[in-house]
């Protein structure tokens, strides 16, 4: 059984972390793109599927590409980040379920249905891009989700030829302070909660 966090990893984790418009000139490595990795994998998805793919924007023409797809608000902070994350969901992910989940044949879940299929990876790719923030928030790093970008195009450019589809982006680095805003209201817990 799991004890509870301490304060300073909740604040760290969730009531001090803030998404981030911009970040400190320091660079971040491919051994931290692999460690929020490591940790993103270990996070639950139905069945094992792990349908989340990741293109790693570290380079300026990667950067560039990608901001060429996006709002201009979010081209200047692709641009500027260290690192964008192209959060993608592999459509097909049902190939790997022998491996990943060799308990029953799942692949026959989803290979004739690709409405399931879908719904299943937007579902499981969403969840693990809410644990790829998380780990970068654990290992120190900041992040900057956002949409506000052409899907389609981006399938084009990063994706042609796959069956994997985009999600949603991810600027990534050590935030700077003086980019991000007031912190925005949050409901209260009777405002969006019942128990039954």
């Amino acid at each position: 059984m799991a004890n509870p966090l301490p304060d300073a990893a909740l604040d760290q984790l969730f009531r001090s972390a803030r998404t981030y418009n911009g970040y400190l000139d320091k660079p971040v490595s491919e051994t931290e793109l692999r460690a929020i990795y490591e940790l993103v994998k270990m996070g639950p998805t139905s069945a094992n599927c792990q349908p989340l793919r990741i293109i790693w924007c570290v380079s300026e023409e990667a950067k560039a590409k990608l901001g060429n797809l996006a709002s201009s608000t979010n081209k200047a902070k692709i641009l500027k980040a260290p690192v964008t994350a192209i959060l993608g969901m592999d459509l097909a992910f049902y190939e790997k379920l022998p491996q990943l989940f060799p308990h029953a044949d799942a692949r026959a879940w989803f290979v004739s249905s690709p409405e399931l299929a879908e719904a299943t990876a937007f579902r499981n790719s969403s969840l693990q891009g809410a644990y790829f923030i998380m780990a970068a928030r654990a290992l120190g790093l900041d992040t900057g989700p956002m949409s506000g970008f052409d899907n389609a195009a981006v399938d084009e450019a990063f994706f042609a030829g796959t069956t994997v589809k985009s999600n949603f982006i991810s600027t990534l680095g050590h935030g700077d302070p003086a980019s991000i805003f007031e912190r925005l209201p949050r409901p209260t817990f009777e405002e969006m909660n019942s128990i039954a």
